[in-house]
């Protein structure tokens, strides 16, 4: 039960976060209002990565979106297994 809820949380932002790479990558208006919504609710899951990388875009790719995709798949499944060992006790 837990897990699934995990994998339900890490889902959902996963896929906030990707919409946000795809509209910043295709350079979408932000006073659209899904862009917006996207941006908004999105954006305070990227901001603990803001000053990672020098550029905030690399060929019109928001890095330190793809840098919190990835830390937050890779905290998703830490919890998972996580959960997993201690149900196994």
């Amino acid at each position: 039960m837990f897990i699934r809820i995990v994998s339900w949380i890490v889902g959902i932002f996963e896929a906030l976060l990707a919409f946000r790479l795809l509209f910043k990558f295709l350079g979408s208006d932000p006073g659209g209002a899904f862009v917006s919504f996207i941006y908004t609710y999105s954006d305070p899951f990227v901001t603990p990565f803001r000053g990672i990388i020098r550029t905030a875009e690399t060929q019109g790719i928001e890095t330190i979106t793809v840098i919190a995709m990835i830390v937050y798949a890779l905290v998703g499944y830490g919890i998972i297994r996580l959960i997993e060992i201690l149900e196994k006790r």
